[in-house]
């Protein structure tokens, strides 16, 4: 199962005030693990940046200058998302800033059935208790400690963690850092599974406790199952 991990910046709360898309940040996971794709777009939002916005995320009017509008990429983004499942946490506000960019262009809107809200899957896992993404973050021991400002892509890596950890537990080699990118422009195929390890993990095993198993099994004579070949 395609699923896309996404987050948004923008230059203030509401399109129909003038508010634009800054930044999109969006992860492939197959299956619940990082394919290694991902999507990530600073885009010029035509306007300026109000300075409420600039401190949330410290994207300014010199940095985003150069950077394509929003109709340059709007197709390489559908393209990418297809038709997986989107993980957001606070959806609605995702999608209504997508939806908005996408009708001004008169693209295909988003479904709102599409995502996967996990700001809604925390208040009912954890009623009355914080449910922004610093707060899950705390709860399940996720390392947050390089998000100094709210980032598109930063914050879709450690949101596809907290998602993991919602819907029943982090596998032991979920990792997005550790996962080699996939070249292949399409998604990923539906029986994808994580490769093996590039190098074997080193032993952890002493020489006393070596030598002690060692003893142990001489001790049992020649019948013992370790000496056994088969």
């Amino acid at each position: 199962m395609r699923e896309i991990v996404l987050d948004t910046e923008t230059t203030g709360f509401e399109p129909s005030e003038g508010h634009r898309i800054v930044e999109i940040g969006a992860v492939e996971l197959m299956n619940h693990m990082p394919t290694g794709r991902s999507y990530h777009q600073y885009i010029n939002p035509e306007r300026a940046m109000p300075a409420e916005a600039f401190e949330v995320h410290g994207l300014g009017d010199d940095f985003l200058r150069d950077k394509p509008v929003f109709r340059a990429v709007a197709r390489a983004f559908l393209e990418f998302i297809d038709t997986a499942p989107l993980v957001i946490h606070n959806a609605a506000f995702d999608i209504k800033f997508l939806n908005a960019e996408l009708g001004w262009l008169n693209l295909p809107q988003i479904a709102p059935s599409r995502a996967i809200d996990t700001l809604l899957i925390a208040r009912q896992k954890f009623p009355g208790s914080p449910a922004s993404l610093d707060a899950l973050c705390r709860r399940f021991g996720i390392d947050n400690s390089a998000r100094e400002k709210h980032g598109a892509l930063l914050d879709s890596e450690i949101l596809a963690e907290v998602y993991l950890e919602l819907i029943g537990g982090r596998q032991p080699d979920f990792g997005l850092t550790t996962v080699a990118a996939r070249t292949s422009a399409g998604p990923a195929p539906a029986d994808w599974r994580p490769r093996p390890r590039p190098a074997a993990l080193p032993p952890r095993l002493t020489e006393e406790e070596a030598a002690a198993h060692a003893a142990f099994v001489t001790a049992l004579g020649d019948g013992a199952f370790w000496l056994k070949r088969g």
